[in-house]
């Protein structure tokens, strides 16, 4: 589904990514971990197209896309989240979500007006839409919340159900267990589980290990900006680089 090769983006004399070849098959949940610094969110922003690489080449479902802007990049499939989530705090939850559909009549004032059945149409559906993700994501006895006022981990959970309502081939996701309860984590795992047996991929940045052992077939691990380990769970916990590179902090 995705295939990254050669990759290099360089800030000044650090290589943040150096030369990052990696697949990502079709219905996995893939793990990425490394130490902080090593280049991980930068290779997410790469991806995603917040930023160009300096050489190589990022190819989705067959296609280059090292060269489009992220919201080209959205709209053909692949979406991401953040570590830190963004909401539009002083909207709520269900018109955050409503606001995701690309291309509504009503983005222009005067259809308003002169085509207001077709903007009434177009709203219904994206707010049906809505609740139905908000639903599968244990949201929608939040939706008229102001987004804002959500706990941290229902911020994730709403990070998650907004690109969600793109119906996105392929997720990148930052730290989804970072800052959240263990309850919510606990539905947030589930959710990401059910999606991707209705077919979603991932590709997950996380800290918790024991988390990405856990839920991630393959983990990959990065350090110093390469790719140092590419495989199973079982072989993370043995390999000589990733407990360097972790000062032996991988749980046995």
């Amino acid at each position: 589904m995705l295939e990254v090769s050669g990759l290099v983006k360089a800030f000044g004399s650090l290589r943040a990514v150096d030369g990052v070849d990696l697949a990502i098959e079709a219905g996995t949940i893939t793990g990425l971990i490394g130490p902080n610094g090593a280049g991980k969110t930068t290779l997410f922003n790469l991806i995603a197209g917040a930023l160009a690489p300096e050489a190589g080449a990022i190819r989705f479902l067959g296609e280059r896309i090292d060269r489009l802007p992220p919201d080209r990049v959205f709209a053909r499939g692949l979406a991401r989240t953040f570590q830190v989530p963004r909401p539009f705090p002083q909207m709520t939850v269900l018109e955050n979500l409503m606001l995701v559909e690309p291309r509504q009549a009503g983005e222009r004032f005067w259809n308003n007006w002169v085509r207001a059945g077709r903007v009434r149409h177009q709203e219904r559906l994206a707010r049906e839409r809505a609740m139905e993700v908000l639903a599968l994501c244990d949201l929608a006895d939040k939706a008229g919340e102001v987004a804002g006022r959500l706990s941290g981990g229902q911020q994730k959970l709403l990070e998650l159900a907004r690109v969600l309502v793109a119906e996105p081939r392929l997720i990148l996701l930052d730290e989804p267990a970072a800052g959240v309860n263990a309850v919510l984590l606990e539905t947030l795992v589930d959710r990401i589980v059910r999606l991707n047996r209705r077919g979603v991929t991932f590709l997950v940045i996380e800290h918790n290990i024991e988390l990405v052992l856990t839920l991630c077939r393959p983990v990959v691990v990065m350090a110093q900006g390469k790719l140092i380990y590419q495989g199973d769970a079982a072989g993370v916990r043995r390999d000589r680089r990733v407990l360097d590179a972790y000062l032996g902090d991988v749980p046995a």
